[in-house]
């Protein structure tokens, strides 16, 4: 760079952009500063955001189970309203425990097919475990001498 006489002044924006390349490649205490204090607001800042977000999927959880129970509520008023009243008692003692009036004469209609819900039923032995048990302690009673 040529040496400039004291007589020759740079312009004032010539000035300006030295003083700004100067500046800008320099890390001013103010700038250290100011990125501490910007790194240390998110720090204290992360936990409580994380916390916030936390509690508002909690609390999302608990409404959705609240509504929830508040259904299963409603089904089992709407069932209790049903079983206060005399018709529905009767109508699920026919269906499904066959019952009738000891004045009235009920038939069951029995088909040649067999329900599905019977056939798959497992046949259950035919010695359960108790009568094996009860057999073998009446052997053992019957070989002991008197």
């Amino acid at each position: 760079m040529p040496e400039q006489s004291p007589q020759q002044q740079p312009s004032p924006a010539q000035a300006a952009a030295l003083a700004a390349a100067a500046r800008s490649t320099k890390l001013t205490g103010r700038a250290a500063l100011l990125a501490v204090v910007i790194c240390a607001i998110a720090l204290s800042l992360a936990y409580p955001v994380r916390e916030y977000i936390a509690q508002r999927q909690q609390i999302d959880q608990l409404q959705a189970e609240q509504q929830s129970i508040t259904e299963q509520v409603k089904a089992l008023q709407a069932e209790n309203s049903k079983l206060s009243q005399t018709w529905y008692i009767e109508q699920q003692a026919r269906d499904q425990l066959y019952m009738c009036f000891p004045q009235e004469q009920c038939y069951q209609v029995i088909s040649g097919q067999p329900d599905q819900a019977s056939a798959a039923k497992p046949q259950t032995a035919a010695n359960p475990w108790y009568a094996k048990l009860w057999k073998s302690v009446q052997e053992a009673d019957a070989a002991t001498p008197k």
